[in-house]
């Protein structure tokens, strides 16, 4: 006899299998924090027409991938964004490039201690800071690779 609890009557388990040939396993077992952000992408893009939900947050969608990969979520992440307000947290240009407002989180130490700070950040000048052009001084290649990315 199945008794009712405060959560409901029924249990729920998302079984996944992230490779090929691997059997399924429960999802809140084997999913990292990527992973996670990735599945609930997928989810979301699923039912987005009839959700309720009108902000959903990604954070770590960019953990383990790049290139290609990083392109197809971005561009999942703006399909969605036709029905929902995103909030992505990302280092990947591929995927910042999809977005419409950006801001950059840095953390500075002010009277000895650390703050943090958030500024709008403008979406060519904030592509060019993204990981690979981390120098100080931003050169011709990390500006051609912005344009690149805009167009």
């Amino acid at each position: 006899m199945k008794r009712l609890r405060p959560e409901g009557l029924d249990r729920v388990e998302f079984m996944l299998s992230p490779n090929v040939g691997e059997e399924l396993k429960p999802l809140s077992k084997i999913a990292s924090g990527g992973e996670l952000s990735r599945i609930m992408l997928a989810m979301k893009s699923i039912l987005a027409r009839s959700s309720s939900v009108e902000t959903v947050v990604f954070d770590e969608v960019d953990s383990g991938i790049g290139g290609a990969t990083a392109e197809v979520v971005g561009d999942k992440l703006r399909s969605l964004a036709e029905y929902h307000q995103i909030l992505c947290i990302t280092h990947l240009p591929q995927i910042a490039s999809k977005g419409k407002t950006h801001f950059m989180v840095e953390k500075q130490v002010q009277d000895g201690r650390t703050r943090t700070v958030i500024r709008s950040l403008a979406l060519r000048r904030g592509l060019r800071r993204l990981p690979g052009y981390w120098r100080q001084e931003v050169t011709q290649k990390a500006v051609a690779h912005a344009r690149e990315l805009l167009s």
